[in-house]
């Protein structure tokens, strides 16, 4: 007479025991997101409900070292190594919330970083294209988004200047370290109606967003003073 093996059983049993762990190890973090989204965010004034959402949904805590992980709800910027940081929560809902990305728009990242940005981005849009120029930064924060499973998110090394031409036009354009100066290339990639965010300045920074009009110029709107690493690379060379 046959008996059935245990094995199959034991097999679910385990699966179980793992998924609820995980689930366990996760529910702290995801009390903290709440609470991230209520008391840094709304309170602040951003209250879109697809980026509430997107930073209710995505693990901040995975961006970060290891040694940053406690804090990584916390409200104030965090290292990542490379002498570069991850922005203050409050700031990546607002950049996001400011250039308006829906479904089907496509959004061009300068400054890939810890790859947190490109993430609550592509909760939004269709398509993220970003850019990072400290390698291991950008190879890293690829890695990250790929375990995530986000297929929606290309990351590319290099400088961040002259944008992404052969992925251009771009419905919008987040620039998450300061340059001196606006890129002239980014400004041209953006299609009519496209919102560029940028944080611009050298030791006093404003968050700017310029709107692209239909003859070609631009609508220019401060938002706050604010506090980036500076934009790298040819952007720091003097203009001619």
């Amino acid at each position: 007479m046959a008996v059935d093996s245990p094995w199959p059983l034991l097999a679910l049993v385990l699966g179980a025991a793992i998924v609820a762990c995980a689930s366990a190890a996760e529910e702290p973090f995801a009390v903290q997101r709440q609470r991230m989204v209520e008391l840094q965010i709304k309170r602040r004034g951003v209250t879109e409900p697809a980026v509430l959402a997107a930073m209710d949904k995505v693990p901040r805590h995975l961006f970060v070292p290891p040694a940053e992980r406690a804090e990584a709800y916390g409200d104030h910027p965090l290292p990542i190594g490379a002498g570069q940081t991850i922005s203050q929560p409050y700031i990546v809902a607002l950049m996001a919330s400011l250039v308006e990305p829906g479904k089907d728009d496509r959004v061009l990242e300068i400054g890939t970083g810890s790859g947190y940005q490109a993430a609550v981005l592509a909760e939004l849009a269709r398509e993220v294209f970003s850019i990072e120029i400290v390698e291991p930064l950008g190879v890293r924060a690829r890695k990250t988004l790929e375990e995530l499973g986000y297929r929606n998110v290309e990351v590319r090394i290099g400088d961040g200047y002259k944008g992404w031409p052969d992925r251009a036009p771009f419905d919008a354009i987040v620039v998450t370290a300061a340059p001196p100066r606006v890129p002239e290339p980014l400004l041209a990639q953006l299609k009519v109606g496209g919102k560029l965010v940028v944080p611009v300045g050298d030791l006093v920074q404003t968050l700017v967003v310029y709107t692209k009009l239909r003859d070609g110029g631009f609508d220019r709107r401060e938002i706050i003073p604010v506090r980036f690493v500076p934009m790298t690379g040819e952007v720091q060379k003097p203009p001619p």
